[in-house]
């Protein structure tokens, strides 16, 4: 059988629900089996279209109240005390069939319109004006099935596409917080424009492969990509245990700070050589029906010269408990060190991320002081509901959380640099159609 190792958040969100009791009974115990029903006629390729909408919201307040409005560490949730119409995430998908032992074809295109396109907009895609809700797409791509080489095949994907890198994921729904970690926010891509082709070489390992344009780029130079150079993405996936353990390890590596030119003013000389990074691994182990494990390494390494070539790493732990079907308890725990004050940053700017990436001046932008570099430490304890609303033609999802950030090494990168730490306490809503 066929099995693919992407990041698997939503294991630990309890949005499955939990396992019929008469699904653990042994055979014999059981109802006799009905006889079998006569095979259904395949379902015709536009039957398997599939549509979707989503509406995220929140607020993360900040007890200091700093004065710049900024949660220093963060990106999606970096405005405090402040309503924030997250995401307006558009989805038309044809996801290929997991038992296809033949050729099968499929495609995903998603938009986005909310806060958090300020962040996932791909490099050179210019000024949105000075709203904080801007617009971004976040995937375009084509996805074919192949059963070449071994008996679970080979899936291509082409096209622009999120990276299967990392813990938690742009889609809010496979989170298990309104509040991302420091290595998702600083120590991974968020999207790529390229190929990536997954080998399903046993049962138990995947194989991944692929060539892309880099970190938040399409293609062409001065008009989608920050520089002329292609990046590599590999690694390998693991399902053990009878699925209840998976691993996937990946790296990312290429040049991805901008080339000076005149397109790009500020970048960098020679930046189609100096290569970036990153490598991730995510193990989830589903201990029994209700408790779920994960945990996180990360490691982000620049060879930027001008920057005294820059390392970041961490470690991210998490654990979630099914209460039942609509409420999970989550905590998450995080250590992560940036050893130059390089990656980790704050921006008042709304388009100060993009033109960070894309080599234009980045005014507001902001990072600890120094070159000694910052251990960053963060505890986050939250609840995952999901009520029954009669009559609700979505489904709707609740997270309040409790967050504390701290400097673990005696700087003070939060309230506008006045503390070496942050309390956070916040919700957010997801309803999706």
């Amino acid at each position: 059988m066929k099995r693919t190792f992407t990041r698997r958040s939503a294991l630990w969100l309890a949005t499955a629900a939990t396992v019929p009791t008469a699904a653990l009974m042994p055979a014999y115990a059981q109802a006799p089996a009905a006889a079998p029903a006569a095979p259904a006629a395949p379902a015709a390729w536009s039957d398997t279209l599939k549509f979707g909408l989503q509406i995220e919201g929140g607020i993360l307040g900040n007890t200091a109240s700093p004065k710049n409005g900024v949660n220093f560490g963060q990106l999606f949730t970096d405005k405090s005390n402040d309503f924030q119409l997250n995401q307006v995430l558009a989805t038309i998908t044809r996801p290929l069939d997991p038992k296809a032992t033949g050729y099968d074809f499929g495609f995903k295109i998603q938009g986005l319109a909310g806060t958090d396109a300020r962040y996932t907009r791909w490099v050179q895609s210019g000024n949105q004006g000075k709203s904080r809700i801007q617009g971004d797409v976040v995937e375009a791509n084509v996805l074919l099935h192949t059963p070449w080489m071994t008996e679970g095949g080979i899936d291509f994907k082409v096209g622009m596409y999120s990276t299967p890198m990392g813990a938690e994921t742009i889609d809010p729904s496979t989170n298990p917080f309104y509040s991302h970690s420091y290595i998702f926010n600083f120590g991974l891509p968020l999207k790529h424009t390229g190929g990536l082709m997954t080998v399903h070489a046993t049962d138990i390992v995947d194989v991944y492969a692929g060539v892309d344009s880099g970190v938040n780029t399409t293609w062409q130079i001065n008009r989608g990509d920050n520089n002329g150079a292609a990046a590599f993405m590999g690694g390998i996936g693991l399902n053990l245990m009878g699925g209840n353990l998976t691993v996937l390890g990946l790296t990312h590596i290429g040049p991805e700070n901008p080339v000076q030119n005149p397109g790009h003013p500020f970048g960098l000389s020679g930046a189609n050589g100096i290569y970036r990074y990153y490598g991730d691994l995510v193990a989830i182990w589903k201990a029994n029906d209700k408790l779920t494990i994960t945990g996180e390494a990360n490691f982000v390494h620049d060879d930027v010269a001008a920057y005294n070539k820059p390392t970041a790493y961490g470690f991210a732990a998490y654990a979630s408990y099914a209460q039942s079907d609509s409420l999970a308890f989550n905590v998450r725990g995080e250590v992560f060190r940036d050893d130059k004050n390089f990656f980790v940053f704050g921006m008042t700017g709304v388009n100060d991320a993009v033109n960070l990436q894309s080599g234009f001046a980045a005014p507001t932008v902001y990072a600890v002081p120094g070159t000694k570099g910052t251990t960053y430490g963060a505890l986050t304890v939250g609840l995952t509901y999901k009520p029954t609303i009669a009559k609700l033609p979505g489904t709707l999802m609740i997270r309040p959380e409790l967050r504390y950030d701290t400097s673990m090494s005696g700087t003070k990168p939060y309230n506008g640099g006045k503390d070496n730490g942050a309390f956070m306490l916040g919700s957010d809503f997801v309803l999706s159609f």
